[in-house]
């Protein structure tokens, strides 16, 4: 799928990634404030080691920098 915006050279993509999903969602709040967010995607991973299970939340926004 791709994305056209009448401004596309201005289109940006931003990508976190964080250990708990709390931090994740600090830092995407933090991040979007005035940008004009076009999408953002959000993916949880999970990997076990042993008796630890270690998860992944990652997101990355789809934006336009208006500077």
């Amino acid at each position: 799928m791709f994305l056209y915006y009448y401004d596309g050279d201005n289109m940006k993509i931003k990508v976190f990634d964080c250990d708990h999903e709390k931090d994740l969602e600090e830092s995407v709040n933090n991040f979007i404030g005035d940008k004009e967010i076009i999408d953002i995607k959000y993916q949880v991973s999970i990997a076990i080691n042993g008796e630890d299970q270690i998860y992944c939340f990652s997101a990355m926004i789809i934006y336009v920098d208006k500077g």
